[in-house]
């Protein structure tokens, strides 16, 4: 679910965390396994030198934090090559081609939460076992069950999850009247989602001129959904969208704010979105972990410190976002491909991510690490985000994730913008979503 994360949502560039150092030795702790379920299939060139790719989408954060740099003075056998595609809406059908053709797959390759079920149900037996190379018990739970097909095999180990919190612009709140503490802001959506809206209104009685609450409806309406356990479809495999409470809360919440004007009604991610945070036109953009760093870049330099992040509307933790790194069978470096899934998904790897990009991980090792459990972001006055992220992914519900919660999201998606940006009737843009849906899923 990316956005769940989206591959949009991933720039190549980043914001900086302000932590403890890592040390040098930190990255050199987490051993790699030699274990693998076809350990004859290894490629080297005469001078016995490997060479493994990487295909990802967007911003996985190992070049930005040195890894594959690091992974090849531990093993100078190895050279590794990154492969990124831009949009994981473009990555993921090519990868679909790929394993239909049995060719042109990378030794390691990235895959989206959204499209995690669909793969564990349709392509395991296309993916090496990584259960026989990871300890599971080292991630929060309901991550690797994700990507664990029936009978046990665990096609991909987790990176980072997308534990939420509510980013917002200190500047915008003051000119408003509204408190900039991020206790006290806090305070003023412990409510949930419907306070949020509430705050909505407040800012709008006394907001500057030509500013907004929010930047989008559809992202409030990903944040509600991603808070429940129960989203697009049933534990049977059903899909439920259509009666399914989660959504119909997220769908009446985003039409409120459409009708009510709180929304600048822009996509995330596109250039309007980008120079909306430059000039400070949005006061509260809804903030998965990654969120922080899109936020910070897009706004540059002349805003830091002008935001800061709080905890997320209510008392229930969600989680938006998160990918897994897959190890395809047909490759020809399989084991030595498995030992760096297990390198790049170790604690202090992770935590070296979240230091350089904010990907919060996935394996709870990482979660006492200095460069995690004291983690905080300058641009975003100094915000704790080690500690609130943290506290957040310790008590979020396991989700019924289904083959085709991404297409789904992004139909919905769709027409709540059009509510926002055309005005669509909220009936009428009910009723092309789930259209659309029902054409996909058939």
């Amino acid at each position: 679910m990316r956005i769940t994360r989206t591959a949009a949502g991933r720039s190549r560039r980043v914001a900086v965390l302000a932590t403890t150092g890592l040390t040098a030795t930190a990255l050199l702790l987490t051993g790699c396994s030699s274990d693998s379920d076809s350990s004859d299939n290894t490629s080297s060139d005469a001078n016995g030198k490997i060479t493994l790719t990487v295909a990802d989408f967007g911003q996985f954060g190992y070049k930005e934090a040195g890894l594959f740099a690091k992974y090849h003075e531990l093993h100078p056998n190895i050279t590794v090559k990154e492969e990124t595609t831009a949009k994981e809406e473009d990555y993921y059908p090519k990868l679909l081609q790929q394993l239909n053709a049995g060719s042109g797959l990378a030794d390691v390759q990235g895959l989206e939460v959204g499209r995690i079920k669909e793969l564990v149900d349709t392509k395991a037996d296309q993916f090496a076992d990584l259960s026989k190379v990871i300890d599971v018990n080292e991630w929060v739970s309901w991550k690797e069950k994700q990507a664990t097909a029936k009978d046990g095999k665990v096609i991909g180990a987790g990176t980072d999850i997308g534990p939420m919190s509510l980013c917002y612009n200190t500047e915008l709140f003051k000119k408003a009247g509204l408190p900039t503490d991020r206790k006290d802001v806090a305070a003023k959506i412990s409510g949930g989602w419907e306070d949020y809206l509430k705050l909505g209104e407040e800012f709008k009685k006394k907001a500057p001129k030509d500013t907004y609450f929010m930047d989008s409806a559809s992202a409030m309406f990903n944040a509600v959904v991603s808070s429940n356990a129960k989203q697009y479809y049933d534990e049977n495999g059903e899909a439920i969208y259509k009666d399914s409470p989660s959504v119909k809360q997220g769908w009446n919440l985003s039409a409120e704010a459409a009708d009510k004007g709180l929304t600048q009604g822009l996509a995330q991610f596109g250039d309007p979105w980008k120079a909306a945070l430059r000039k400070s036109t949005m006061a509260t953009v809804v903030c998965p972990a990654w969120m922080a760093a899109q936020i910070s870049l897009a706004a540059g330099d002349d805003n830091k410190g002008k935001w800061d992040i709080t905890t997320a509307p209510g008392s229930s933790a969600a989680n938006w976002g998160g990918s897994f790194l897959g190890v395809p069978k047909s490759g020809k470096n399989v084991e030595e491909a498995g030992k760096l899934v297990k390198w790049l998904t170790a604690p202090e790897q992770q935590a070296a991510v979240f230091k350089a990009v904010g990907l919060f991980p996935s394996n709870k090792g990482a979660y006492e690490l200095a460069d995690v459990k004291t983690g905080k972001l300058p641009y975003f006055n100094d915000a704790p985000i080690g500690e609130i992220y943290a506290d957040e992914a310790k008590s979020i519900p396991e989700a019924i994730i289904g083959p085709k919660d991404a297409a789904i999201k992004e139909a919905i998606s769709t027409q709540i913008n059009n509510m926002e940006q055309r005005g669509t009737e909220p009936d009428k843009a009910w009723d092309a979503a789930t259209e659309k849906i029902d054409k996909v899923i058939g």
